[in-house]
């Protein structure tokens, strides 16, 4: 089987890798990739939003199946573009991966389907805004309704920030916020495909949002996760499947518009029961990097399974009982302005810890002639580069999750990045337990 991955991202570095470790995987493709991805597949230079254009490089391929990988291709169409190509595909239409493009089309959808989530209010002024921030109380939670990237959500007691995000929103064109009640509990997030009438749940992995040590700091797009939860309620896989994929898949039938490949349920376990926080229409990042460093089942005819309606077929997953915990590293001031450009070594090190493997999210070859540095010292060889907030995932695999934590901080430790910064404490708890 030939495999085509849309994207950049440690996310996609983790399909790639998956999939070429898959026995009945003879080729893996990237558009465009990363240089970590060119260790295990062939790099394509497309827009992964020209929907045309990677619909054309999988024709021109012979591809057996396109992996979308980020929601913003999913949001452009590129999945349908595919699709009207005559290839699998494995990832939703552009209509079905509104649940992630829009908040408050997801909580259309999660009250027509009953699914238990915070109450909310779409505002498209201040004065609404207000009025809901009123309502719901502190601690308040503002998101902005469309993608994001993982850092449009707002949650805070101070009701001037809560304000000032709100308008920031509303000031884009068009642009429009969801204002929440604030859910107590721990959250959790759990992928499950999807093939727009069955689904299949994965394990479940925490990731870490804030940038910094004891949750504080800003929103990110994540700095770190772990699996599997030893904390996590016994059945809390059965119970998101029946109360809330389930009923989301039928209801997105339904209108006409199937959903198939991942419903990335985000979910808070709250003293009142289990609530979605939100909707996503993709693997997430970084909690990809640990699940798929536990399954056991091949990955590639799973996918095909979901892109083409046989999930009732496939055999129950089979997952290592090995633990995995992820560790981003962060350039010099992400989230916030990024620096980009900066040396990057030590990788081949941390590659060797017994354990550990090292994926790609935001990094590039520098192939200019000359040091910048130095002029009078040529380079002669490419130098590998930050370009882009979260640069590393590294994860560690181990029998304990605190096994796995020490391997992942050793190989951290291993790389050499300037301004860089990272969390010390991913898995921390949860491997005390």
């Amino acid at each position: 089987m030939e495999i085509l991955v849309v994207g950049t991202g440690a996310r996609e570095h983790a399909l790639a890798r998956t999939l070429s470790l898959d026995p009945a995987v003879t080729g893996v493709h990237a558009a465009p990739g990363n240089p970590g991805i060119a260790q295990h597949a062939a790099l394509h230079a497309v827009d992964p939003l020209d929907g045309a254009a990677v619909a054309a490089l999988a024709t021109s391929l012979g591809v057996d199946l396109v992996v979308v990988g980020p929601e913003a291709p999913l949001v452009a169409g590129v999945a349908d573009a595919v699709r009207a190509a005559g290839i699998p595909v494995f990832g939703p239409s552009a209509q079905a991966a509104r649940l992630e493009g829009s908040k408050a089309f997801a909580k259309e959808v999660m009250a027509a389907a009953g699914v238990p989530t915070a109450a909310a209010r779409v505002a498209t002024t201040l004065d609404e805004v207000a009025a809901a921030l009123e309502e719901f109380g502190a601690p308040h939670v503002v998101k902005e309704d469309g993608l994001a990237a993982g850092k449009g959500v707002v949650v805070t007691s101070d009701r001037a920030a809560a304000l000032a995000h709100a308008e920031a929103c509303l000031a884009k064109e068009g642009g429009s916020v969801v204002v929440e009640e604030f859910l107590d509990g721990p959250e959790v997030s759990l992928f499950v495909l999807c093939d727009g009438t069955d689904v299949v749940p994965l394990v479940p992995a925490q990731d870490f949002k804030r940038a910094l040590d004891g949750d504080e700091g800003p929103n990110t797009g994540g700095m770190g996760a772990y699996s599997p939860l030893p904390w996590a309620p016994e059945g809390l896989v059965d119970e998101v499947v029946e109360t809330v994929a389930r009923p989301t898949v039928a209801e997105m039938a339904r209108r006409g518009t199937p959903f198939v490949g991942v419903l990335y349920c985000g979910l808070a376990l709250t003293s009142r029961g289990v609530r979605v926080v939100e909707f996503n229409a993709r693997f997430g990042d970084p909690e990809t990097q640990v699940v798929l460093a536990r399954l056991g089942t091949p990955l590639a005819g799973v996918l095909l399974a979901a892109a083409e309606g046989r999930l009732a077929e496939l055999e129950p997953l089979h997952w290592r009982a090995d633990a995995a915990v992820t560790v981003v590293v962060a350039s010099h001031g992400y989230p916030g302005e990024v620096r980009t450009g900066d040396p990057l070594t030590g990788l081949d090190a941390a590659d060797t810890v017994p354990g550990v493997h090292v994926l790609h999210a935001g990094t590039a070859v520098r192939t200019t002639a000359d040091d910048p540095e130095n002029p009078e010292n040529p380079l002669n060889d490419p130098l590998l580069v930050s370009d882009g907030g979260r640069v590393l995932s590294v994860v560690g695999v181990g029998e304990t999750l605190a096994d796995a934590r020490r391997a992942a901080y050793v190989a951290v430790d291993q790389v050499n990045l300037a301004g860089s910064h990272h969390r010390t404490d991913i898995a921390l708890a949860a491997s005390e337990v």
